[in-house]
């Protein structure tokens, strides 16, 4: 299994299988699995990403954080520089919340090229979410807070992708926030 579509194929298999269970908290219950899909699919879509490592680690980036799966599984399957960006990307669920949200914008700026990436996606593809559906039990305060906390994480990436940062400002501009 050498091929870039063979490697994107199994890495999207194997969340799929680890998240098969979950479902995002939006109304429609969405299946989990929409949101790794669709943060490598802003990747390549909108920020024109072809590194397959990165593509991979876009796929499996909540798998560690919200499944049962290691990183020592990450590294075995689909190795280690996959299992660097998917470990850059893990919030430490030991943690309280606040100190894990506090870390991820402390930390943002001193991220790999690649974790950066992700990242970026990832909170694009949240913040498009919560505009387009609130989540369940979620207050309109507590999604511009999210927006708030996002809008500082970003700023630690900058410099990373024009046009997801430029797509992340127009959604901030929209709630009154700027980088």
């Amino acid at each position: 299994m050498s091929s870039d579509a063979a490697l994107l194929l199994e890495a999207a298999d194997f969340a799929a299988r680890k998240h098969r269970e979950q479902r995002r908290k939006d109304p429609e219950e969405t299946p989990y699995i929409n949101h790794p899909i669709g943060v490598a699919r802003i990747l390549t879509h909108e920020a024109g990403v072809t590194d397959i490592t990165v593509l991979q680690a876009a796929l499996l980036h909540d798998t560690v954080e919200d499944t049962n799966t290691t990183l020592e599984e990450v590294e075995e399957h689909f190795g280690a520089e996959v299992r660097g960006i998917v470990d850059e990307v893990t919030d430490n669920k030991a943690l309280p919340k606040l100190e894990r949200k506090r870390l991820q914008v402390e930390n943002a700026s001193q991220s790999s090229r690649g974790a950066k990436l992700v990242k970026l996606a990832d909170k694009l593809y949240n913040l498009r979410d919560l505009n387009r559906s609130t989540p369940k039990g979620w207050s309109e305060q507590r999604v511009q807070e999210y927006f708030e906390w996002a809008a500082q994480v970003v700023k630690g990436l900058q410099g990373t992708s024009p046009q997801m940062e430029s797509a992340l400002q127009k959604l901030f501009q929209e709630r009154g926030l700027s980088l």
